[in-house]
């Protein structure tokens, strides 16, 4: 697993031109985009493609090559292979054959927008892409309301704006998030703030919507540090006797004050414990 650059291409390490240029086929995403990274590197290696559209067809043979005695190095377009990226049925199928899999880690866009959010990076949750459709982009997210944890998502520029209006609507318009644009690229930007005011900056120019996206949202507060008192969660627990989580929680903001998404997540842990 061959890690590369997710931008600069000062990023590609020495380890992983080694490798690239050592291994009998090189498998690719997009084998256009690695053959170009390869040329710009100097390195001459037969490509293979492997795709999500032709993963599970590939799998097959190149297991068998690999069993043959042959090397073969997994690359995707950008970053570590894997990560929101094809790959897993191959790697499971070696493992399954007891082939070593060895990584050659690298740039990963996730973890290099978490270094520099500003986010609590102790605990942290990676979600990739969130659905492309608005109801059940925002039904994930309904799912993700009370998690404490940081949480990580890509996003495309087609999506970005629809995006963060439903991470608003449903997080809370108050919540600190991060937006990392272009990471490594000419025009990086890391802007912080609220999702209300994130929303309005990605409006405010047309350039803010424009590249490769890694959004990252301050978890929910951890309950016991909610300021939930003993009323409010007398209340919510009657009320999640007859209602769902967001119902409940809806419902027993408004009746005792307290804040929604503090609710939300008190609602979840009350309902898993």
């Amino acid at each position: 697993m061959v890690a590369t650059p997710i931008g600069n291409l000062g990023d590609m390490s020495p380890r992983a031109r080694e490798v690239l240029a050592a291994v009998d086929r090189v498998a690719a995403e997009d084998t256009r985009r690695t053959g170009a990274l390869l040329t710009h590197f100097g390195i001459k290696a037969r490509q293979i493609s492997l795709h999500e559209h032709n993963e599970l067809e590939q799998v097959p043979a190149l297991v068998a090559r690999l069993e043959a005695g042959e090397s073969i190095a997994l690359v995707s377009d950008a970053g570590t292979p894997l990560i929101s990226d094809p790959g897993y049925r191959l790697v499971a199928a070696a493992r399954a054959a007891g082939i070593r899999v060895s990584p050659v880690p690298g740039p990963v866009a996730a973890m290099a927008a978490l270094s520099v959010s500003g986010l609590p990076s102790d605990r942290f949750v990676f979600e990739g892409f969130l659905p492309a459709k608005g109801g059940a982009r925002r039904q994930r997210l309904e799912a993700l309301a009370g998690d404490p944890r940081t949480l990580i998502f890509y996003e495309s520029s087609h999506r970005i704006a629809a995006c963060l209006d439903d991470m608003a609507a449903v997080l809370g318009g108050e919540r600190r998030a991060v937006v990392a644009r272009e990471l490594t690229k000419t025009f990086e930007q890391v802007q912080d703030g609220h999702l209300a005011e994130l929303v309005a900056w990605l409006a405010s120019n047309e350039d803010h919507g424009k590249g490769e996206f890694v959004v990252l949202v301050a978890g929910a507060p951890e309950a016991s540090d909610a300021g939930v008192g003993p009323e409010a969660q007398r209340v919510l627990r009657l009320l999640l006797e007859e209602l769902p989580v967001k119902k409940a929680a809806k419902l027993a903001a408004e009746i005792t004050g307290v804040g929604k998404n503090l609710l939300y997540a008190r609602a979840v842990e009350m309902k898993s414990g």
